[in-house]
């Protein structure tokens, strides 16, 4: 399989196909066109020359199957705007080091017998996991996997290796930026249970000497209808909050237009920040505020150290953790007088 022949199948010219690879961030083309390219990509098994002969270690024999990694969403969609964008970065660096990322399946997707034998069937030297697992999906990995790497904003208690970046800071960052604009009354929107997310909003909270109202919690899927559904409800329960800390961007999007339909205006009346910064923020009404997660880089790294396993067979577990940032924009300003 060559540039040529994927550019061919995915409908684009070569040097579309080669910008999407080689070039992130230069939004070479449209959303669409970039998934169809990485699904011919993985289905393929294409590997760059150069990559291929540029190796480091262990040089693959010719005719030799290129060397293959997976990857596995264990709480959410393949189409999760967060994660979408982990994979990209792990694939790109898979790709760069000789490696094929030969499939990518949500949770749901392991659930159905015929993905559980393709997975039984196909040869991967190791699996990236992005988000937490339950006791099932461990103890799937475990049994299917010997080289696993756990990516994501929590972390576990577990023997994987580890690239997450710290959740719980973002979100007492978040707080306390929201406080520092004089909000006293800020509300959660997002999932409480194991979530350090709400953990991190729960102590900043507290450190700040700020009401804590249990009234002010919502638990709800990170997701658009989780946030509008949980703050339609709280906007039209007659609470005094000014602020929402939602637990991710996704949720955020969601509020703000459930405030909107309310007439409740943002920033003026209600300030909003959540947590990622994936694109759809900047197109929102106003823009979003957000904590930044570099989630490209997640995925850069996810890779890098998985491979790193694979090559090297290094077994004490390693935990990487990346910076966040604060993003302001338009949707938070001081609460009203």
């Amino acid at each position: 399989m060559t540039l040529k022949e994927i550019a061919a199948l995915a409908g684009v010219s070569p040097s579309t196909v080669s910008r999407v690879i080689n070039h992130p961030g230069t939004k070479a083309a449209g959303r669409e066109v970039e998934n169809k390219i990485w699904q011919i990509i993985r289905e393929t098994g294409y590997i760059p020359d150069p990559s291929a002969r540029n190796l480091k270690m262990h040089k693959p024999q010719k005719g030799a199957p290129p060397k293959a990694i997976g990857c596995i969403l264990a709480r959410t969609h393949t189409t999760d705007p967060f994660f979408s964008k982990v994979t990209r970065g792990l694939e790109r660096e898979a790709l760069r080091s000789g490696y094929n990322v030969k499939y990518i399946f949500s949770y749901q997707d392991i659930q159905k017998p015929d993905i559980q034998q393709a997975i039984q069937q196909t040869r991967v030297e190791g699996v990236a996991l992005l988000g937490r697992p339950d006791s099932r999906m461990r103890s799937f990995l475990k049994t299917n996997y010997k080289k696993i790497i756990y990516t994501g904003l929590n972390n576990i208690d577990s023997e994987f290796d580890q690239i997450t970046c710290n959740a719980y800071l973002a979100s007492k960052t978040a707080v306390s930026y929201l406080a520092e604009l004089g909000h006293v009354h800020i509300a959660y929107l997002g999932e409480r249970k194991n979530e350090i997310r709400y953990r991190g909003y729960w102590d900043a909270l507290s450190q700040l000497a700020l009401p804590l109202n249990r009234d002010h919690i919502i638990d709800t899927p990170l997701s658009t209808e989780g946030g509008y559904r949980a703050a339609a409800r709280l906007l039209s329960s007659g609470s005094n909050i000014t602020a929402l800390f939602c637990a991710n961007d996704l949720t955020a999007i969601g509020a703000m237009q459930a405030a909107r339909e309310l007439g409740r205006r943002v920033p003026e009346e209600l300030s909003v920040i959540g947590i990622d910064d994936i694109e759809t923020c900047q197109y929102t009404t106003p823009m979003l505020t957000t904590i930044h997660i570099p989630m490209e880089d997640l995925g850069i790294m996810t890779a890098k150290i998985l491979i790193d396993r694979i090559e090297t067979g290094k077994r004490i577990p390693m935990r990487v953790e990346l910076p966040f940032r604060l993003i302001k924009r338009g949707s938070c300003m001081a609460p009203p007088l």
